[in-house]
This record gives C-alpha cells, sequence and structure tokens, in this order.
C-alpha cells in the first residue's frame, strides 16, 4: 500500500513536505539554544523584577568574589554577605532548572497531545499546529514579569516543538521512499542542529559586537520601541530572543495552507471511515503487543535526552561561570560552547541516519553510546571550561550526541504501524523528556549540596550512556525496505 499510496504525491509535493518539516526542526531548534542561553539570565532578571534579590548587590558581590580569586589583598566576604549570595545563587540557578524542566514537560506533553491529534486529523495540520503554538507562546514569554509567568507560558510553547517532532518525521517518512528516508532522517535531525547554532551565533554577537552585526541591533531596538516592557536593558540580554523564537509564525500559516497531507495516512483513514479495518484507538501504543515497543522506544529516546540535557547541557552555565572569573573574563564563553556542540552535531546528525543504514541499526546505537560515555567522562574529569582543549572535547561530544538525533528519525517511525506512527514515534521520542526532566530537577535541587559544582553533575548523568548500550539489546528488529503499514 505505501507505494501505490505514494503515487498519488507529486514530486513538488514531496519537496514542500520535507522543506517545511526541515524548517519546523529547524526553529524548534531556535526554542533549544533559547532554553539554554536565555533561562538563566531570564531567571535572574524576573527574580530581580519581583524583588527576590537584589541584582545589583549580587553583582557587586560576584565582583568581589572574583577578585578575591585573583588578587590576594582583597578582603573576604562577611559571613553574611556570602550566606545571602550563595542562597541569591542557589535561588537563581533552582529556576533556571525548573525552566529547562517546563521546556522538557512540555515537549513530552505535546508530544502525546499533537502526536494523537496527527494519527486523528493528518500529519501536516498537526504539524502546522504546532508550529503555530511555539510560536505564539514564545512571542507571549517575550513579555514575562515574573518567574512564575514565564514558567507556564514556555511549558505552552515546548508543548509545540514537542509535537513538531513526531508529524514532521512521520510526514516525511511516509512519502519518502525507502533509498530516500536515510538522507531525510539526516536533514530532519540535523535541522534543530542548525537553529541552535543559529541562535547561540547570534546570541554570541548581539549585542555584543554592533558593528558585524547592526542589522540584528537595529531590529531588536526597533522591536523595544514598540514591544511591551522591552525598552530596558533586560530586552538585549534574554527578551529579544524570544522574539526571534516567534519568527516561525509564518511558516506555521504556510503548512497549514499548502503542505499536501500523507497518501499513507489517507489510505490508511478511508479504510478505518469504509470499515476495511478496525478502528484503533492511539491508546494502542501502551497496550499489548506494542507496549514492549514502546518502552523500548522510550528508552532508545531517553539515553541521548539525559546525555545531552542531564549532562553535555551543564557545560553551558559552567562554562559561564568559568569565563566570567577567570583572570580575562571571556563573558561569551557559555555561547561559544553552544555553538562548538551544535556544530559538530549538525555533522553528526546529518550522517546519523545513513551509518545506521551502513552499520546497521542497532550496532550504530551501541557504538555511539559507548563513544559518547567515554569522551563526557574524560570531558567531566580531567577538563576545566578555560582549558584550550576544552571547545574541543565538547565538540567531539557534540558529535556524537549529534549521530542520535540523525538515527531517531530513520529508527523510530520505523517500529510502529501507520495507524499510530504519529502517536508512537511522539511518545517514544518525547517521553524520554520525562525522566531528563526528573534528573535536570534532581540536580538543580541538589545544587546546593554540589556547591555549584557542574562538573560533578555530569559526571554522573553522563553515566546514562551506558544504559544505552543495554537497552539497544532489547530493540526489534524493523522492515528497513518499507514502512509497516
Amino acid at each position: 500500500m505505501s507505494a501505490q499510496a505514494n503515487s498519488s504525491l507529486s514530486t513538488s509535493g514531496r519537496y514542500v513536505i520535507v522543506i517545511c518539516a526541515f524548517l519546523g526542526w529547524l526553529f524548534a531548534g531556535f526554542h533549544m539554544a533559547i532554553t539554554s542561553l536565555a533561562m538563566q539570565p531570564a531567571a535572574f532578571d524576573l527574580l530581580a523584577r519581583t524583588g527576590e534579590l537584589d541584582a545589583v548587590r549580587y553583582k557587586a558581590l560576584n565582583v568581589q568574589i572574583q577578585q578575591q580569586r585573583s588578587l590576594e589583598d582583597v578582603a573576604p566576604l562577611a559571613e553574611s554577605d556570602d550566606r545571602q549570595f550563595k542562597h541569591w545563587k542557589a535561588l537563581s540557578a533552582r529556576w533556571f532548572a525548573w525552566l529547562q524542566c517546563a521546556f522538557l514537560f512540555g515537549a513530552a506533553s505535546g508530544g502525546l497531545f499533537f502526536g494523537r491529534l496527527g494519527d486523528r486529523i493528518g500529519r501536516s495540520k498537526a504539524m502546522a499546529l504546532s508550529i503555530l503554538t511555539y510560536s505564539l507562546m514564545a512571542a507571549a514569554g517575550s513579555v514575562a514579569q515574573s518567574p512564575i509567568q514565564l514558567l507556564v507560558l514556555w511549558y505552552l510553547a515546548c508543548s509545540g516543538l514537542g509535537g513538531m517532532w513526531p508529524n514532521g518525521v512521520s510526514l516525511v517518512s511516509e512519502v519518502l521512499s525507502s533509498l530516500s528516508r536515510p538522507m531525510a532522517a539526516g536533514l530532519i535531525g540535523t535541522a534543530a542542529n542548525i537553529g541552535i547554532f543559529l541562535m547561540s551565533t547570534l546570541a554570541a554577537n548581539v549585542p555584543t559586537n554592533k558593528n558585524s552585526w547592526g542589522w540584528v541591533t537595529q531590529l531588536v531596538t526597533s522591536i523595544a520601541v514598540v514591544w511591551p516592557y522591552g525598552s530596558d536593558a533586560s530586552f538585549e540580554s534574554w527578551r529579544w530572543m524570544f522574539v526571534v523564537g516567534a519568527a516561525p509564525f509564518v511558516l506555521g500559516l504556510f503548512v497549514l495552507v499548502a503542505v499536501p497531507e500523507s497518501p499513507l495516512w489517507l489510505a490508511t483513514r478511508q479504510k478505518q471511515v469504509e470499515g476495511q479495518t478496525a478502528n484503533h484507538s492511539s491508546w494502542e501504543v501502551f497496550q499489548p503487543p506494542l507496549l514492549k515497543t514502546t518502552l523500548v522506544g522510550i528508552a532508545l529516546a531517553t539515553v541521548p535526552m539525559i546525555g545531552g540535557w542531564g549532562s553535555a547541557n551543564w557545560m553551558v552555565p559552567w562554562a559561564g561561570d568559568e569565563g566570567a572569573a577567570a583572570n580575562t573574563p571571556n563573558l561569551q564563553h557559555k555561547a561559544n560552547v553552544q555553538q562548538a556542540r551544535s556544530l559538530t552535531g549538525i555533522v553528526g546528525s546529518l550522517l546519523g541516519g545513513w551509518i545506521g543504514c551502513v552499520l546497521g541499526r542497532r550496532r550504530t546505537y551501541f557504538l555511539v553510546s559507548l563513544f559518547a560515555l567515554a569522551i563526557a567522562q574524560y570531558t567531566f574529569w580531567f577538563i576545566v571550561p578555560t582549558d584550550s582543549s576544552f571547545l574541543g572535547w565538547v565538540a567531539a561530544l557534540g558529535f556524537f550526541s549529534g549521530i542520535y538525533f540523525g538515527w531517531m528519525p530513520l529508527f523510530l517511525p520505523e517500529l510502529f504501524p501507520t495507524r499510530v506512527r504519529s502517536t508512537g514515534a511522539g511518545v517514544s521520542f518525547n517521553f524520554g523528556r520525562i525522566l531528563t526532566a526528573v534528573t535536570v530537577f534532581g540536580t538543580g535541587a541538589l545544587s546546593e549540596l554540589f556547591g555549584g559544582d557542574f562538573a560533578q553533575m555530569g559526571r554522573a548523568t553522563s553515566l546514562i550512556f551506558a544504559l544505552g548500550m543495554l537497552a539497544i539489546c532489547l530493540a526489534p528488529e524493523t522492515p528497513q525496505e518499507h514502512l509497516a503499514d
């Protein structure tokens, strides 16, 4: 049925689908970068705005601590000041972790909601609604005035991000031949890393390098004039990123009115309507015989999620703290780390589908987990962000982490039949975020115990890659020549 169904779709229609799915996931990468780069300053700014910390005093104490590290004649902080500084730092770190959890829980619930929606109303419509959701909620987040407001709005924005992936990969998988799917899987996997890299590059140059990025600065300034609460200094520090995150709204409208539906989904839906096949609930993925497949899919997606968000993602604030405290402060170091991760992640994602075909689905996953484990453990034990080799090790971890995300768009849709493919792929990919959120929240709650030591957090959470080497042994063989109907 797959070949016959796809014959009704023109070549140009296939191109439109692949391009829009690629762009939808690329812009989702913007939101991933925003979560890493903007949430720490956003939490600090909004806590200061609501009076929960004194920004001026905090910055003065931070300067004194930095000077104490480099100059012997600087007096240490008074006990009360030291206690107050640590409290504010822990409070800001806790909200940073909670805002990351908003991303993870939002994406998980969105993967289920929009995934089921895609199985009911069609992949292209559900994909359009996902894009519109993450765009509109990002726009609303740009005017948040308290941490709790931002938490709720970012949760809603990321529910749309969670819905983009299952509908995009299901749609692309169903309209392409078996020969094209590995390359398309790599492209879709690469898209988010390109988005992360683009947003990280903007963050590294705005507003510090205004001569090179004058048009961006002018755009930000223009928006600040008419955007509520956007004309103050905090707009340039984090709010402008949310405005950029709202830009895909136009893409969402285009997908809604112009992107064709999957002929394979239409054929399956028509058979259900005509009574030729039984109507199945989307909850089938949580019932035998698909339950085991779903649990394996969740496990396989959880490993790179926790490996990335629960270990590699801590490299960003770690680099930010160490860069600011260096003898020659480097305030852009955390953006440079994000760039290094995402740039090599682009290459890894692009090759992920092809490597999965050459080496085999299961062997590829095992080897990637092995290399990611070795690199992460070495970096967190023996390297610090101010070392000249730090960005190189970050880039190496980004490459192997990226392979996962070119592999999953190829493998996860193969696990499920057409009638529940979007739900199954969405649950597998996004439910791993729930376990990741527990990990991130746990490390955030323990930040006081760790004394803000991100290296210790990374050493513990990167052990998840070892579990990936075990989980892949439970994965079933999939029909690689064509998708199951």
